[in-house]
């Protein structure tokens, strides 16, 4: 599915905050640019901690420092190489370890379930959607996998290979993660979110079983061909995450918990 970007701001660090349609209840979108993660965990706890059932739902947009992190039941062993000089911050989202640094966007999206009537594995889903509909958009093909949370490379449709999709890397790379997925739910809210490769040093990820899969490649945008521009996808995506946010509710009501 293709999207319309957003009009792009001119510099990253001084972009102004907009809203975004997100169905009955309108998303905040704020630019925090690059900044320590602990800055901005500590942030969205606070944020999360604080806000009443007429707080404004947010999504954050952040390039971080490299860092490694590690979910509530994360195992430690994952972390191959001690002495890359990389720090290792422990949070409470769901899921093993990851890494964030410099050319990967990180959407942080701090929403109200209950307001919205969505379930935390719905929610998921939504943000998964929200990242395939985005790397379409740069008609790259990708898909979930059962049971592993996250966008992994797959085949391209015949209609993509048409459009000029890159079928060698694709098929090269076919399985490869592009995006990884973590959220914390407290008192019906989430915090934490959505990171995507756009242009990065991938090397980083070789020090680490990422998400606790041994062997899993890691790729980015650029090793599937594609140049974009840092700020030109984010904009994409949290268009996409807005949109689909806004979507008719789930059935059932959110439950309190984490996920991976």
């Amino acid at each position: 599915m293709s999207a319309t970007p957003l009009a792009v701001p001119q510099a990253f660090h001084y972009a102004p905050d907009t809203v975004l349609s997100s169905g009955e209840f309108p998303v905040a979108l704020r630019w925090r640019g690059r900044e320590p993660y602990g800055q901005s965990f500590d942030a969205m706890r606070a944020f999360t901690d604080a806000r009443t059932p007429e707080t404004q739902d947010e999504i954050w947009l952040v390039e971080h420092p490299p860092v490694f992190t590690l979910g509530l039941a994360g195992d430690p062993a994952h972390l191959l190489l001690a002495g890359s000089g990389i720090p290792l911050v422990k949070v409470d989202r769901g899921g093993q370890i990851t890494y964030h640094g410099p050319g990967q966007i990180v959407a942080y999206l701090l929403i109200d379930l209950r307001r919205r009537k969505l379930m935390v594995r719905e929610l998921v889903r939504r943000i998964e959607e929200a990242v395939i509909e985005t790397l379409a958009t740069y008609n790259l093909a990708t898909d979930r996998k059962p049971g592993a949370p996250g966008i992994y490379v797959a085949e391209p449709s015949v209609r993509q290979a048409n459009h000029g999709a890159n079928v060698r890397l694709h098929e090269l790379h076919q399985g490869a993660k592009i995006a990884a997925l973590g959220l914390k739910i407290r008192n019906g809210c989430s915090y934490h979110g959505v990171s995507l490769n756009v242009t990065m040093d991938l090397q980083p990820f070789l020090a680490i079983n990422p998400c606790g899969y041994a062997g899993l490649e890691t790729v980015d945008m650029a090793t599937l061909g594609v140049a974009a521009d840092w700020r030109d996808v984010a904009l994409v995506l949290a268009e996409r995450l807005a949109l689909q946010i806004g979507g008719l509710p789930a059935i059932a009501a959110a439950t309190t918990g984490s996920t991976e």
